[in-house]
């Protein structure tokens, strides 16, 4: 099927990226910030693991899920 709206696009997207992550730095960059990461992270909106479970152990974020509360870097 070839996507032709840019809702077509968009679904493609998040779809392609849906299995892969970003790390918790990365994603805050894209959403606007940390704290904005950590409260789309509480309220279920984020996807986030952390997959050795130590103080400092990194997060991993999906990546369609941050795709998609991207902050627009145009709108203050």
């Amino acid at each position: 099927m070839i996507p032709n709206t840019e809702k077509d696009v968009l679904n493609a997207i998040f779809m392609a990226m849906d299995g892969r992550t970003f790390g918790q730095r990365e994603s805050a960059s894209i959403v606007g910030g940390l704290k904005r990461l950590l409260v789309l992270m509480e309220q279920g909106k984020i996807r986030a693991e952390k997959r050795i479970n130590k103080q400092n152990g990194k997060w991993y974020c999906n990546a369609a899920d941050v795709l998609r509360y991207a902050k627009n870097p145009f709108i203050n």
